[in-house]
């Protein structure tokens, strides 16, 4: 299996260079050259496999042209260790709960996928991981690298738009963990990865690699979800199914349609965003427009220029209309967030961070008739403890305490991204 830029198709590497490397050379970002369609046994027997054996099915494909049988099994057993399970709310409502990771977020998944891959490959010139995060992202990859020889981890947020547990849990680390704190919105911290990633001078002194769902890697194994969803509805008795995604970066989604591609019985998916709805405008009949991101109660998604719209129009091409038959958007204000979580509240005792909120209100906006509707809690409630509280005032998150974690302000600038990347080359 190859990979090729979506600017480029000529621009051919295998997975370890696509891991590696991020972004490709051109700007664009990797995708598979194809994408295969599993076979008849996998399914027959799909009902009956773990997490690791459907893990094993779906991945390796992508993986065997960079890691042995071995290896691949080894960084699936030890990047999958926790459960992602199907919490029913009513006969036709689905939770997929993602956040029972180390952090409480899906990012855990990608994340750990990633450090146990990298951890695997030899590199001749120091390895600096660059991630940005608008929330959850940061304190996955910090939380999957910790500790991991060779490698450092550069993480950037923006200042005052993540909330106090996950500053937490990536200033407080320390180690080969560097957090910046940037005075500008997620935007800008993703700019400046991608500006980081074409900069001469710092891809001749350093191995940069991207641990945002720009890179393949991280997006990859997030297909797992869809499969382990799909594999408990069949065991409840099947039924069409619709798939709500609250989406910011649309890496997830993006995930979601590579296993549709597979071959997993999605009938389509929801793409429930905040008030920043580039793509849910798109979907609408609109160009497609990047715009500055603002500020919500779901910040893990203020994201106004997605990248992954770069892989979704590559997956579809040009001028494919079935985009708009696969995929449906709605997106949401802060008001309509704190509704959709007091209704999960009262109506199912389901407390829910104001991601999930977004994602269940777009599955009960959409969902028809007897159709399965699955929406994916993104993350735990306690790491919203503010919002959650206005909800449920007794409700109480964990006690973080900053004073003493580590990180840096810097401007929303690729020379301040330099010089912190400069400063030390080892640790």
């Amino acid at each position: 299996m190859n990979f090729i830029s979506t600017r480029d198709a000529k621009l051919v590497v295998d997975f370890k260079t696509a891991l590696i490397q991020g972004l490709a050379p051109d700007g664009g970002l990797f995708i598979p050259s194809e994408i295969p369609v599993l076979p008849p046994s996998f399914w027959s027997a799909f009902t009956k496999m773990s997490r690791q054996e459907i893990a094993q099915h779906i991945l390796t494909p992508y993986l065997a042209s960079s890691f042995s049988p071995d290896n691949i099994q080894q960084i699936i057993q030890e990047a999958f260790t926790f459960e992602l399970p199907l919490k029913s709310l009513d006969e036709n409502l689905f939770a997929l709960e993602l956040f029972h990771g180390p952090t409480r977020a899906f990012k855990d998944v990608g994340a750990r996928f990633m450090a146990q891959c990298m951890s695997r490959i030899e590199a001749s010139k120091s390895r600096v991981v660059l991630v940005a995060t608008s929330g959850d992202t940061g304190a996955a990859v910090a939380s999957a690298f910790h500790g991991v020889p060779g490698v450092r981890v550069i993480v950037l947020f923006p200042k005052g738009k993540v909330s106090e547990y996950q500053e937490y849990q990536m200033t407080s680390l320390g180690g080969n963990i560097s957090t910046l704190e940037v005075e500008g919105d997620f935007d800008d911290c993703q700019r400046m990865v991608k500006e980081a990633f074409l900069d001469e001078e710092l891809r001749e002194e350093f191995s940069l690699s991207s641990a945002n769902s720009i890179n393949i890697g991280r997006l990859l194994p997030q297909m797992l979800y869809y499969f382990l969803g799909s594999q408990a509805l069949m065991k409840r008795g099947g039924g069409k199914m619709v798939v709500c995604v609250p989406s910011g970066n649309l890496g997830n989604l993006t995930a979601g349609l590579f296993a549709k591609r597979m071959g997993l019985p999605i009938d389509r998916f929801v793409s429930a965003h905040n008030i920043n709805d580039s793509f849910v405008r798109f979907l609408e009949g609109q160009l497609f427009k990047g715009v500055d991101s603002r500020p919500t109660l779901s910040n893990a998604m203020d994201v106004g220029r997605p990248s992954n719209f770069e892989r979704i129009q590559a997956l579809y091409k040009e001028g494919d209309l079935s985009i708009y038959n696969q995929i449906k958007g709605y997106s949401f204000s802060d008001g309509q967030t704190l509704e959709a979580m007091q209704e999960l509240w009262e109506k199912y005792k389901y407390l829910a961070c104001p991601h999930s909120a977004i994602a269940y209100r777009g599955i009960a906006m959409d969902r028809k008739g007897n159709e399965k509707g699955i929406f994916l809690a993104s993350a735990h409630a306690h790491k919203f403890a503010d919002v959650v509280g206005q909800i449920k005032p007794s409700f109480s998150a964990p006690v973080v305490n900053l004073a003493h974690c580590e990180k840096k302000q810097i401007k929303p600038e690729l020379t301040a991204l330099k010089d912190c990347v400069l400063q030390r080359k080892e640790y």
